[in-house]
This record gives C-alpha cells, structure tokens and sequence, in this order.
C-alpha cells in the first residue's frame, strides 16, 4: 500500500508540473518583456487585447489569459492596457521583470437604463462629468490652438441638428422670419377618402412643412435630429422645442453610448420604418456608474470600454438610410454598400473618409490626464461634408475637352465621381448639383447652344447672375420626388407619399459625359467657361423659406479655342 501511494503521489506531482508548465510560463519569458495575465472577477479571459498603451505594441492573451509584450525598454515604466468584449478596459503600471503581472479586468452591467441623465457635451457649472464633455475635450479659452473634439464637434453640422434653420421651417412650414403656410387643405374621394390638395397660391406661402400636413403628430424626425430627446420616445417628440442637452443636436455622450446597430441580415441595411433611435441599442448605464464607447481599446483609466463599430460604416446607418411610405430617401449608406468603397480589404469606411485622422496628437487636455498619441489614431470630429468647400471640391474629377469644326463648336464634359463613397450628391433629395457649360465670341457674346441638354426648370428661371440658370446648356444632377396627391415635383415634402420620378445622380467611380454644340459664325477664338455648383435646396423652396445659402462651386473649367484650330 505504500509503494502504491507513492506512486500515487509522484503521478499527481507530474501532472502539477505538466500544468505548471502549460500556465506558468515564467521559466522562459524573454528580456525586455512584460509578460503576464488578464483575468476578471470569474477567472482568465481568453482574448483580451494587451496594449503597451497608446502605442502599437500589443499582443493577445491565450486560452490561459497570458501575455506576453515585447521590445520594452529594461527600465522603462509603462501604462498596460487591457481589453475585452463586456469589460472596462483595465491597466496596470509595469516595467520589464521575470515576475507576470495580473491585469484584473471589470465586467459593466449590459443593461440600458432609460432614466439614465444624458451628459452635456459644452462647458457646464459643475463638478466631474457634469461640466461637460468640454471640460477635457475643448481648448476653449485656452492659447492652445489644437482643435480638440468637442471643438470640432462645434464645427460640424451634428451639433447643429437641433437648430439648423432649415430643418426647423421644413419641419414648421414656416420661413426664417417664422411667417407660417396656410394649413394643408383637403378633398374627399368617394373610392380614397381625405386627400391633400396642393397649396393656395393666392395666400402668402412659405413653403411646405410637416406640421402642416400633420399637425397632430410629431413624427419621427427627432430620431435622428435630437436623439437624445426621442430615444425613449421616438415619434412622441417634437424636434424644434427640445431643450437642454437634446437641443445640442447630437451630443458627444449618445454617440458614446451605442453599442450596436440592428441591421436586417438579409439587405444589411436598417429595417423599415426604423430611423435613428429606433435601430440603435444604447448602453446607458445604472445610477452611480458609468460606461464610455469608443475607438480606443486603451483609453484608462476610467469606465472606458472600445467598441469596433465606432469605427464602422454600420454605425451611421440608422441615421443614413431611411424610407417613408416605401420609397428610399436617405441612402448614403445604402449607395456606400453598394459601391466598391465597402469592399472591406480594399474600400474605406465613412470614417476614412468624413472623420480623417492626422489632426491633434491628443484628445483631451494634457493637464486633464490626455495623453500624447500618434496622430493617425485620432479621428476628426469636425465630420467634413457639404459645410466644407474644400472638402466637395475633392469629392469629384471633371473633365472638358473641345474642338471647333468650322462653325461648329463641341465640348464634352466628364465628371467622375472618383472620390466619393456613395451617389454625389446623396443623402436630402433636396440636394442636388447644376452643371453650366456656356460658351463666348470674343466680343463675349454668348453663342447659341444648338445641340445637348439645357438646365431644368426647377434649377431656377430667371437671371443666371442670381443663380437661375434654367434654359442654359448645361444638366442637373438630383434625385426628383413627386408627391402622389398634389403632383408637387421637385418635392421635398418625403413625409408625404411621393415617387422617385428621375434619378441621375453620379454614383460612386462612375462617370457622367455630356455633349454639347454651339454655332460660332464668327472665326475669332471662342472662350469655354464650366462651372459645376453644389446646391442645397431647390431655389424656389429657398426663395419661399427665404434660405439665404450660396452656391457652392465646386469645379471649374475655362479655355480658349484658337481661331481655326481644335481646342485641347
């Protein structure tokens, strides 16, 4: 019986060692590495991701929970960082031993709390993260002129979701004086009922607006302009009389507490009827806590956590694609989806291209516990779009070439849209871009256009000086709804029941070639001027609303055509 427990014993001790082996691998950790464990309250966690912090040293801990980081220098003490799905991100301050570390890492609550209090994200009186977002993300009132992300939140048309006049007298039927449109009127039809009959033209009109189609109802615009406001109620708010932290548009703290997006697996877009809130989960966490969501797995300490999808085009999907009464309206997403952008080993994401990194090498005020970070990690919050001349300007290429046959002049333009991840212009159909190819003696007579396509009406008659260029040669580029009931086309009343009657907008990497031929019967050198302008609304929706934006030129061409000789 004894030789038996012995053996017994030994047997047991081999297998200690065995596993000892397997577990502890202390016997054979490299110099100049930390190397060690991560665990949480339940035991290891398999697959964290272990970051020397805020560089690219990293590694990922085993089916054991270990670690190992190399390339360190022996008596540097650094910042390990720890990351796993559901967890805080944890750290640890280290410097290179024989001796592993244990990183503990803290399950949050997963829940979402609906009472939860939505942070400020501009400089409040207060205490902690009552004061705002901008009490460490804003160098507001300081000499650094570094543009932190609250800063540039300011800039972008997010934090102006709430206040964007246009949006208000849309949704108002209103101008920006606050003169209001007669309510809609109404027919009946013995085989339909009610119908909407199109505005009295002998009133004063300002235009259309939701609230006069539906005054009863608030619909369901505050899920993507004050989402703080409708999260909880999504068509029970209306967005123009929010205030507080829902009236900052879309605060720093709602887009800091997505955790997913619920897209239907079959079209990989937002379910119908499905806008903003309603197709975003939140995180919001209990009374006494707190959880921030961002593109950073090693932002501690604090109650940080990192979520991929901060960086993925899927995030901005509910705000970006949407129908009303069936018929597609916002789609930028959807056209990004659909274009070679979303191929995912060779495309770019909305980020890459709406939030550029390379800008501050910091994100939050170094005397507030920012860190120094490569620049390439720091996206943009200014979020560049059509605020952003220079930005536009880059979005397309075009192209003209001319010739002259006697009296006979042909230009071509190609406008190719080679730097853009969806149709141009996208999202609002109330968008749209106006090319105009006009061409001149050299008296600087204006030559009659005898072939091509010429500037549609809705473009705007009247003097081209002001921007009405209807008749000139030349093409508009818009996705044209009409309203089922009223036949109003070009509308931008999508709350109603319209079609898409024309769509030649330029998707992504296509091209878009137009011709056009003038009668020169003088043999002078003719001159060429093309210009492309980006407009924001139809001109006669901004006439009435009153909307007092220009323009935006967005290219530009001009050559001469010798006497007699071809034109390059």
């Amino acid at each position: 019986m004894h030789k038996k427990h012995c053996l017994c014993c030994l047997f047991i001790l081999l297998i200690s060692l065995l596993i000892s082996s397997c577990t502890n691998p202390n016997k054979n950790i490299p110099e100049n590495a930390i190397v060690g464990y991560v665990k949480n309250e339940e035991g290891i966690v398999p697959n964290a991701v272990v970051r020397v912090q805020t560089s690219k040293n990293e590694s990922n801990s085993d089916e054991n929970g270990y670690f190992e980081l190399l390339n360190i220098s022996a008596n540097d003490s650094v910042i390990i960082t720890a990351w796993s799905e559901g967890h805080f991100i944890g750290w640890i301050e280290a410097i290179p031993s024989q001796e592993p570390i244990t990183i503990q890492l803290t399950q949050y609550d997963t829940s979402d709390n609906p009472d939860y209090e939505w942070l400020p994200s501009e400089y409040h009186p207060g205490e902690g993260e009552h004061q705002g977002c901008a009490a460490c993300h804003s160098n507001e009132g300081t000499q650094d002129t570094t543009l932190l992300p609250v800063d540039e939140w300011l800039m972008d048309a997010h934090s102006q979701s709430a206040s964007n006049p246009r949006f208000i007298t849309m949704y108002n039927g209103t101008d920006i004086s606050g003169n209001q449109s007669s309510a809609t009127r109404y027919a009946n039809s013995r085989d339909y009922g009610k119908f909407p009959l199109p505005p009295d033209l002998t009133k004063p009109y300002y235009g259309p607006g939701y609230k006069l189609d539906f005054p009863n109802s608030d619909g369901n615009c505050a899920a993507c302009h004050t989402p703080a406001a409708s999260v909880n109620a999504p068509y029970g708010v209306n967005p123009t009389t929010v205030e507080g932290v829902a009236a900052e548009g879309i605060p720093c703290d709602f887009c800091h507490k997505i955790s997913n997006v619920r897209l239907d697996p079959a079209s990989q877009l937002p379910y119908k009827n499905m806008p903003g809130v309603l197709s975003f989960e939140f995180q919001r966490p209990p009374e006494g806590h707190q959880v921030f969501i961002g593109p950073l797995d090693d932002v501690a300490p604090g109650e940080d956590t990192y979520s991929p999808l901060q960086k993925e085009s899927a995030f901005c999907a509910p705000c970006h694609q949407s129908e009303f009464w069936d018929t597609t309206i916002y789609n930028s997403y959807g056209e990004w989806l659909d274009s070679p952008y979303s191929d995912s080993d060779s495309g770019q994401t909305c980020q890459d291209c709406h939030m550029p990194s390379g800008g501050a090498d910091h994100f939050a005020l170094l005397e507030m516990g920012g860190l120094l970070r490569d620049p390439e990690t720091i996206p943009s919050h200014k979020m560049l779009g059509v605020m952003d001349e220079a930005f536009m300007q880059d979005a397309i290429s075009i192209t003209v070439t001319a010739s002259r046959e006697g009296e006979r002049i042909s230009v071509q333009v190609d406008i190719f849209n080679d730097n853009t991840g969806h149709h141009i212009p996208s999202d609002s159909p109330l968008r749209h871009m106006i090319l105009v190819v006009e061409a001149f003696d050299e008296h600087d007579q204006r030559l009659s256009q005898s072939s091509g396509p010429v500037v549609e009406d809705y473009a705007g008659i009247g003097d081209p000086a002001a921007g009405y260029y209807a008749g000139l040669p030349g093409k508009v580029f818009a996705k044209i709804l009409k309203e089922l009931w009223t036949d109003i086309s070009p509308s931008g009343s999508y709350w109603n029941p319209t079609t898409i009657i024309s769509d030649n907008r330029i998707p992504a990497m296509q091209t878009d070639s137009s011709t056009y031929t003038f009668s020169a019967s003088d043999q002078g050198p003719i001159s060429l001027k093309v210009q492309l302008f980006y407009r924001r609304a139809f001109i006669e929706i901004m006439d009435q609303k009153g909307w007092q934006v220009p323009d935006m030129l967005i290219a530009a061409e001009e050559m001469v055509i010798p006497e007699g000789s071809k034109g390059d």
